[in-house]
């Protein structure tokens, strides 16, 4: 094991130690085959999945070894007007388990998450019976401040340029605080707490996933 995947795994140790004093339960995975061997462990055969199009959950593999498992999964992309993706949302509130990135993790073990249109912050905070979330290692920051900058700078920016958004941060790389017509930084939200023990599960991954 090289100097950087010790660190990894020391850091993971800390904010796993601090998601359980905040309700929340942790996991460390050196790489991110482990990272879907963990997560396929904690779903039963048949559960219903829903997930929030999370770049960490396709880039580790889970969504591929789901599709070709036993499970009920909610397809996001079959909802093409709005009372379909209404009533695809509803089906999401009552999913089993729903599968998510973070935007980032703080040491002491917070989530921070920005969103456009909110149904995946919504099923962060309420709905799906438990909540899976892959992060890679980049994802830890030092305190809330440090991860809300994070987000703006590495996250943001390059999936506005992955969705091909009209944005200041699509034509320049920068965040530029907008309230563009297409801005996706509409809901900012905090997990510094769940209220159900355990509903929230993080799998933090020894590797570079997602932005």
């Amino acid at each position: 094991m090289g100097f950087k995947e010790k660190t990894y795994e020391l850091t993971a140790k800390n904010v796993i130690a601090n998601l359980a004093k905040r309700n929340m339960e942790g996991f460390y995975c050196a790489t991110k085959e482990d990272a879907v061997k963990c997560a396929l462990s904690l779903m039963e055969e048949g559960a219903v999945i829903a997930w929030g199009g999370s770049e960490s959950v396709k880039e580790c593999g889970l969504m591929s070894a789901i599709s070709d498992g036993k499970y009920k999964l909610i397809d996001r992309s079959a909802a093409v007007t709005p009372q379909e993706q209404r009533e695809l949302f509803a089906k999401t509130a009552m999913s089993d388990y729903y599968l998510m990135g973070t935007n980032a993790i703080t040491l002491d073990g917070q989530l921070v998450n920005i969103d456009g249109n909110g149904n995946r912050l919504a099923s962060l905070i309420h709905g799906p019976r438990n909540v899976i979330i892959i992060a890679g290692m980049n994802k830890v920051a030092a305190d809330v401040e440090s991860a809300y900058k994070r987000v703006k700078t590495e996250a943001c920016p390059p999936n506005a340029v992955r969705l091909d958004r009209k944005l200041p941060c699509a034509a320049t790389g920068v965040c530029a605080d907008c309230l563009a017509e297409e801005c996706f930084c509409n809901q900012i939200v905090v997990t510094r707490r769940s209220g159900h023990a355990g509903r929230i599960k993080v799998i933090l991954v020894g590797e570079t996933l997602g932005y």
